[in-house]
């Protein structure tokens, strides 16, 4: 089990509701640290939105929206595991 503190939580509740605030733009990604995922999330919602009017940015929107919900329904304890320890970047 990994070092748990008190910055974990707070980072799954801001992590969860930016998912599904604005998570077509990947803004849940960066909170969590993971970069080249939160950059995928960020380019294919604003270059493949330009270019499919904007059906890409909706992709985008429900994925965040349920890796948002995702985040919430964990404990604390599952959350560090999976996405400070095992470091799992989608889903």
């Amino acid at each position: 089990m990994a070092n748990f503190n008190t910055t974990q939580p707070t980072k799954q509740l801001i992590a969860g509701y930016c998912g599904i605030i604005c998570g077509g733009f990947g803004v849940h990604k960066f909170v969590l640290g993971y970069t080249p995922e939160g950059c995928i999330m960020l380019i294919i919602a604003l270059v493949g939105g330009y270019f499919t009017y904007g059906i890409s940015l909706l992709i985008m929107q429900l994925v965040g929206l349920i890796e948002g919900m995702i985040y919430l329904n964990k404990t604390s304890e599952e959350f560090v595991d999976t996405y400070f320890v095992n470091k799992q970047g989608w889903f």
